[in-house]
C-alpha cells in the first residue's frame, strides 16, 4: 500500500493492517469464508467486525446472493422478530400486508446480525430455532419456512458474562 503497511486482499475487499492478530483474522476469514458455518465476530465499537463481515461474504460461495445487514440493537424490543423473521397481514395492530424478514431477504446469501448481544431473549431463542433446524415461522404465521441463510454476528458485549447472568 502507499502507506507501506501490508494488505490483505480478500477478493475486491482491501484491509489495511500491520498487527499479528489482524493478519490472523484476515486468515481466519479465508479458511471459514469455504464453509457453512455460522461466525461471530467479537470485539470493541469501531474496529471493523461489519467490514469483515462483509469481506466474508464476498469470498464466499454466497457472494452472488444477498448480503443483508440488521442492528438488533437499533430495532426497538416489539419489532424485532418482525423484522427478522416477516409477519403476515393481520397479525398485529398495523400490519397491513404481508411483510418480508431478513430471513428471506437474505435467502441463499448472509444475514449480518449487529449487536446481537443487545438481542431480547424471545427473539435470541427463535433464532436458535432457526439455527437448529434451519426453519422459522412469521409472525402470525402458522407454515414452517425453510431457509438457507449463512448467520455472520457480531457483538462488542462479553457474551460469557451475560450468559452467566442469564442474560
Amino acid at each position: 500500500t502507499a502507506s507501506g503497511a501490508p494488505a490483505n486482499v480478500l477478493d475486491d475487499t482491501t484491509v489495511v493492517g500491520v498487527s499479528p492478530g489482524f493478519n490472523s483474522v484476515c486468515h481466519m476469514i479465508k479458511r471459514v469464508a469455504e464453509t457453512q458455518a455460522t461466525v461471530l465476530f467479537l470485539g470493541e465499537s469501531g474496529v471493523g467486525k461489519e467490514v469483515f463481515a462483509r469481506a466474508l461474504h464476498r469470498i464466499s460461495r454466497r457472494r452472488s446472493k444477498p448480503y443483508i445487514a440488521l442492528n438488533c440493537a437499533a430495532i426497538p424490543e416489539s419489532l424485532i422478530e418482525s423484522e427478522l423473521f416477516g409477519h403476515e397481514k393481520g397479525s398485529f395492530t398495523g400490519a397491513q400486508s404481508r411483510t418480508q424478514g431478513r430471513f428471506e431477504q437474505a435467502e441463499g446469501g448472509t444475514l449480518f446480525l449487529d449487536e446481537i448481544g443487545d438481542m431480547p431473549m424471545d427473539a435470541q431463542t427463535r433464532l436458535l430455532r432457526v439455527l437448529q433446524q434451519g426453519e422459522y415461522t412469521t409472525v402470525g404465521g402458522r407454515t414452517a419456512i425453510k431457509t438457507d441463510v449463512r448467520i455472520v454476528a457480531a457483538t462488542n458485549k462479553d457474551l460469557r458474562t451475560l450468559i452467566q447472568q442469564g442474560l
